[in-house]
């Protein structure tokens, strides 16, 4: 089949106003957020209104032996729904229906296109709470959430996308239609194809539905910010904080480079103090007095482990307040330049060895590097500033991107905690699971997609 009649079939299956073909228009729709990764240019541009019409460009493009990049909003920072030349990227933010809320079993059935935040506040008026809170949670779909494993501020409580998942439905490489999992709290018939779908970042199958479990609804929570006049004494605190088990439903760790960018960009003084090198802020969702007894908990640890600080409410607006200065710290960065997030998860007790290596890249390549992360998870998020119109600080921005991957390697961590591999961190995905983990990545994927259409030259390559 030609480029021409793959094209007027989808037009014919979807409708004109479906298939978008201008390239001033595709070009929009041809990468994500992250500036490393190549993107080429799209045959076409699809919208599909249901599953029928994400089958039916499926059918097509499979006939044409055209491959197919499925899209979410793209707020992704991998390449992972970066287009590749003569693809059909298939944009899924169409499919927007909560399907069901199911309070009694607490449950909820949606579609890809759904935007993280509408749907937490959709289950939020049944007492409801979806835990996945990526930092884009305005913007960024379920769908691209399922297909990178999305995590966020509260996975060190709640976990990430796959522990909400208990079920898809998945459009496969032929256009049949896959429904994996159950309703049910408990369930073991057969191998566990969700969980297979979820993080595959579209190289496996589309996914087109998906039944999540809902947590009940959190008691408003309880806040605490403590300053440490060295990353090694915050990062005590943090694996005294695991090994007491604690858990509490928020804690992140900042830098010095990233308190000052978010004082400047806030333009108030959060408290850290001018020898503060990292600070932790907490949350408790516990409610009453469970909440007291770990905030009480959580200042004593930090005060035993040297905070020069510690400061802990029960205030909503004050804790908002507080946790503003973690949440703005990308765009404060955006005072000094363009920026570059890393993804890397160590180990909790290494976390302070994470950062001092990300200090010491940072005095190398002569460019800005400010670190914020998960700490309750050990996933860090290295942010490099540097002048996109420079060339030779683009080049110096990506070694100290790998160079932050290699650190994280060394310390026993993931080249990824939550971004995905995408078309960035394949030959570093390959370093980390090795021949054998590689091999069968590879299999899998020519079981499901014998002819390499979905999402090629993500993640990994086809032998």
């Amino acid at each position: 089949m030609s480029d021409d009649a793959l094209l007027a079939r989808l037009r014919d299956d979807l409708g004109r106003e479906a298939v978008l073909t201008d390239t001033d228009v595709t070009g929009s729709y041809s990468r994500d957020m992250m500036p490393l990764a190549p993107s080429g240019t799209p045959l076409a541009v699809v919208l599909p209104r249901d599953v029928a019409g994400v089958q039916a460009t499926v059918r097509a493009c499979a006939e044409a032996k055209v491959p197919i990049v499925p899209r979410g909003a793209g707020s992704g920072l991998s390449g992972a729904a970066n287009a590749i030349d003569g693809c059909v990227v298939l944009v899924l933010t169409k499919l927007n229906e909560i399907v069901e809320v199911d309070a009694g079993n607490r449950l909820a059935v949606v579609q890809p296109g759904v935007v993280n935040l509408d749907f937490r506040n959709a289950v939020e008026k049944h007492g409801l709470f979806y835990p996945p809170d990526p930092s884009s949670y305005d913007w960024c779909t379920i769908g691209g959430n399922l297909s990178t494993n999305a995590g966020g501020l509260c996975c060190v409580k709640y976990g990430v996308t796959t522990d909400s998942v208990l079920g898809l439905e998945v459009v496969l490489a032929d256009g049949s239609l896959l429904h994996t999992g159950r309703r049910t709290v408990k369930g073991v018939a057969g191998y566990d194809l969700a969980r297979l779908f979820v993080g595959s970042e579209g190289t496996l199958g589309i996914i087109t539905r998906a039944t999540v479990a809902l947590k009940p609804l959190p008691q408003a929570p309880a806040t605490l910010v403590a300053g440490f006049t060295s990353t090694a004494a915050a990062g005590e605190a943090v694996a005294r904080v695991v090994r007491e088990g604690l858990v509490p439903s928020l804690m992140e760790i900042m830098d010095a480079a990233s308190i000052k960018a978010a004082e400047a960009y806030l333009k108030t003084d959060i408290g850290a103090g001018s020898d503060c090198q990292a600070l932790l802020l907490c949350q408790s969702d516990a409610g009453g007095e469970v909440a007291r007894r770990e905030m009480a908990a959580l200042e004593q640890i930090c005060n035993d482990c040297g905070a020069d600080m510690a400061y802990a409410t029960d205030d909503l607006a004050e804790g908002n307040m507080l946790l503003q200065a973690r949440r703005v710290v990308l765009t404060a960065l955006e005072l000094y330049g363009s920026w570059l997030t890393d993804d890397v998860c160590v180990p909790r007790t290494r976390i302070s060895e994470l950062i001092a290596g990300c200090q010491r890249i940072s005095e190398e390549v002569g460019l800005r590097i400010a670190v914020v992360g998960h700490a309750g998870d050990g996933n860090m998020h290295p942010t490099i500033v540097y002048d996109p119109t420079s060339a030779d600080e683009f080049a110096r921005a990506q070694r100290a991107f790998d160079a932050i991957l290699e650190v994280g390697l060394s310390l026993g961590g993931t080249v990824t905690g939550e971004h995905g591999v995408g078309k960035i961190k394949r030959e570093w995905l390959e370093r980390e699971i090795g021949p054998v983990g590689l091999r069968v990545h590879q299999q899998i994927k020519a079981a499901l997609d014998p002819e390499n259409l979905f999402n090629p030259g993500s993640m990994f390559a086809m032998p």
